[in-house]
């Protein structure tokens, strides 16, 4: 069998959300099928890395995609051509896109429908993109797949696709999520916190995920207890981040609040297992992988009870309002302060994330494949 795959996204060092699932998704794929021919379309010069094996065949299709006009080139023009060179039996594009203009057999997954829920903050030509292309998308894929039964739902009630064309495949969290011994999380703690302990927030500053309310939730828990307590957020700042820069300039404790940026692969396993707990209280996720590398660490969750956050942290999390600042504060505070409720959280966290592998991942997306072909 011949696969094309879109590759964007795989980014040495810049890996994140989607581009993490398209790397374990791809090399499991790869090391499973040597006797398959597979050509990844990337949109800018790679990274031998992502190459997984010999019969892994690379193509740069240009132009590089990162803006509404250039996605409608490279998924409507570019691609196509490629795809007509090669004539492969399927293409697999796990981010969302897929080719109207193309008649491969085509496999897309997608990962949320954001943009239904929350227009507002999305840029106003990406938003006209989505609202135009995402149902057309979702309707000229032969499968689509996506990442629980959440989105599922979501996907089919809003968009009219037949649920039976929907596959659940999940996420889960890299190996290197483990448990820290005490010795190696004071070292954390002393490097990124002052030596305190600390709540930990991990995702894009997006006005979706919340962190305005949650540095209020701060403010007020810090207000109420004499707690040293830390709150780090970790990730890069994105469209619309003017609310969050307020809310932190008129934070009381803005010396207990470090903004770390970007965290690389290497860093972010060590500092969520040093983490007290997870915060991630975002108004809407189609899964939240944070949940699932948090729990794999043996760390405590707080965790939205809207979304699909609910379904992927079952009865292993705190779950809050995300809307309500005083009930996120709350939860701050009993996680600061009750030891046997963060014990609890941490045991059920640890299976709770081991029900979610890669392989199974990689298992569904392959049978998809297989089924279509």
């Amino acid at each position: 069998m011949r696969i094309a795959v879109n590759t964007r996204l795989l980014l040495p060092h810049r890996l994140e959300g989607i581009g993490r699932f398209k790397h374990e998704v791809l090399q499991r794929l790869v090391e499973r099928h040597p006797e398959h021919e597979f050509i990844f379309l990337f949109d800018r010069p790679y990274d031998d890395s992502f190459l997984y094996g010999p019969q892994v065949k690379a193509v740069v299709v240009p132009p590089p995609s990162r803006h509404p006009i250039l996605w409608y080139l490279w998924f409507e023009w570019a691609v196509p051509m490629v795809l007509a060179r090669y004539k492969p039996d399927v293409f697999l594009s796990m981010d969302g896109y897929c080719s109207l203009r193309s008649s491969v057999p085509t496999v897309m997954v997608t990962h949320d429908i954001a943009h239904v829920h929350y227009p507002l903050q999305i840029p106003k030509l990406v938003r006209w993109y989505y609202q135009y292309f995402v149902p057309r998308y979702l309707n000229r894929a032969d499968n689509v797949v996506t990442v629980s039964n959440f989105c599922r739902e979501d996907i089919s009630n809003h968009y009219g696709i037949p649920r039976n064309k929907i596959r659940v495949a999940g996420n889960a969290a890299h190996p290197r999520f483990i448990p820290l011994d005490g010795e190696e999380q004071t070292k954390v703690r002393q490097q990124y916190a002052d030596g305190q302990e600390y709540f930990f927030y991990l995702g894009a500053l997006h006005p979706r995920k919340n962190i305005v309310r949650l540095l209020k939730a701060f403010d007020l828990f810090k207000s109420r207890s004499a707690a040293s307590t830390k709150l780090l957020i970790g990730g890069r700042f994105a469209w619309q981040n003017s609310d969050i820069k307020a809310a932190y300039d008129q934070s009381a404790f803005q010396n207990d609040i470090h903004f770390l940026g970007y965290v690389s692969d290497e860093e972010l396993p060590r500092i969520t297992a040093s983490a007290l707990a997870l915060t991630y209280v975002s108004l809407f996720e189609g899964f939240g992988v944070p949940i699932i590398e948090a729990m794999q660490a043996g760390v405590p969750v707080m965790t939205s009870s809207v979304s699909s956050m609910p379904e992927v942290a079952g009865n292993a999390a705190l779950l809050v309002d995300p809307k309500k600042v005083d009930e996120i504060a709350e939860g701050l505070q009993r996680l600061a302060e009750d030891a046997a409720l963060r014990t609890e959280l941490s045991s059920k966290g640890l299976r709770r994330a081991a029900t979610y592998t890669w392989e199974h991942t990689a298992d569904v997306i392959e049978q998809v494949i297989k089924d279509l072909v």
